[in-house]
């Protein structure tokens, strides 16, 4: 594999952003430096008990988002109140690893993100303690592969970016190397 293909955030990161973190926290070794690890993005169709061809357009508008085959999720346990039974399929997500990840964080960081209307930044407080970020998104047309025209209801959903970093510093640290645009 002379001339594989490597993605241009991938490219950053190991040219610059890995060495980078390797100083400020004085890591010993390489595998000590936070990297990415998987990108899942999820879809809750909450209106699709109701109508099941909003669930079927959410999966198509993720597949055209990650470029990547959706599954379909399902109810864990029936909420009377919200009408929902045990095993109804509820939403949608894609778990994305290697390249497709890299390629996805790239347009998302640097396309889709500043399409969002009155976009100031993203929370810099929506780490979980472990060096994980987790993203709402409210409108699934931020992202230039979806065609407005075409939708069947504008629809949120949630970005979660799993890092290989001990603590929520390290993880901020790295998505901020990388291009990620914090609230200030």
């Amino acid at each position: 594999m002379k001339n594989a293909y490597v993605p241009r955030l991938k490219k950053i990161y190991l040219e610059t952003v890995a060495p980078e973190l390797k100083s400020e926290f004085s890591y010993t070794t390489p595998m000590q430096v936070p990297r990415f690890v998987k990108v899942v993005v999820s879809m809750g169709v909450g209106e699709a008990k109701e109508n099941k061809k909003i669930l079927d357009a959410a999966i198509e508008d993720l597949a055209h988002i990650t470029g990547q085959h959706p599954v379909k999720t399902k109810a864990k346990k029936s909420i009377a109140t919200f009408k929902i039974r045990q095993g109804q399929e509820i939403g949608a997500r894609v778990t994305l690893r290697g390249t497709i990840m890299w390629e996805f964080l790239d347009r998302f960081m640097n396309v889709a993100l500043p399409r969002v209307k009155d976009f100031r930044g993203v929370n810099p407080n929506a780490f979980d303690g472990h060096g994980n970020y987790a993203l709402g998104i409210t409108e699934q047309i931020i992202f230039p592969e979806i065609d407005f025209d075409k939708i069947e209801k504008i629809m949120g959903l949630n970005v979660a970016i799993v890092t290989t970093a001990r603590n929520d510093k390290e993880a901020k640290s790295l998505l901020a190397k990388m291009g990620m645009p914090f609230r200030k």
